[in-house]
């Protein structure tokens, strides 16, 4: 994909929702339309964002939704947890498949073997050179735990 291919697909995935009459997927779509253009306009100037940064609003997005499934979860209110999560579910289409736990590990060890001499207080620096591969595939936290697990390991 593109520059604009992603908000292109979703533009176009949200026409063909409204034609289609579907209310949820017409709903959803809008919603993150409109948080990658108000991503577009935050800071000094508006500016087109880049695929990493749409994708990346597009996980901020999946992930507000998981989390607000736990909480309706835990507060007993079923059919809003299944609201988000079929929302959550939705957005996760657009994104590309999440590593394997066996992928990251492998990511995880490739950039150790590049510093053999690393230890935990480089964890950063290590962490920062795993995201750059995994490209938004795998959440930041996950990331940092499978770093500092090899890392105590090694």
């Amino acid at each position: 994909m593109g520059m604009t291919d992603l908000k292109d697909t979703l533009r176009r995935d949200l026409t063909s929702a409204m034609k289609a009459q579907r209310t949820f997927d017409t709903q959803t779509l809008r919603l993150v339309l409109a948080a990658i253009a108000k991503e577009e306009v935050a800071g000094a100037s508006a500016r087109q964002l880049s695929l990493a940064e749409e994708q990346a609003v597009l996980r901020r997005e999946s992930r507000q939704r998981r989390e607000a499934a736990e909480i309706y979860a835990g507060a007993g209110r079923a059919e809003l947890a299944d609201k988000e999560r079929a929302e959550a579910e939705l957005i996760d289409r657009y994104l590309p498949a999440p590593l394997s736990p066996e992928e990251l590990d492998a990511i995880v060890a490739a950039v150790l073997a590049g510093h053999p001499d690393a230890t935990l207080k480089q964890m950063g620096l290590i962490v920062k050179a795993v995201n750059a591969e995994v490209q938004g595939r795998a959440e930041g936290a996950l990331v940092a735990q499978k770093v500092k697990a090899a890392l105590a390991g090694s």
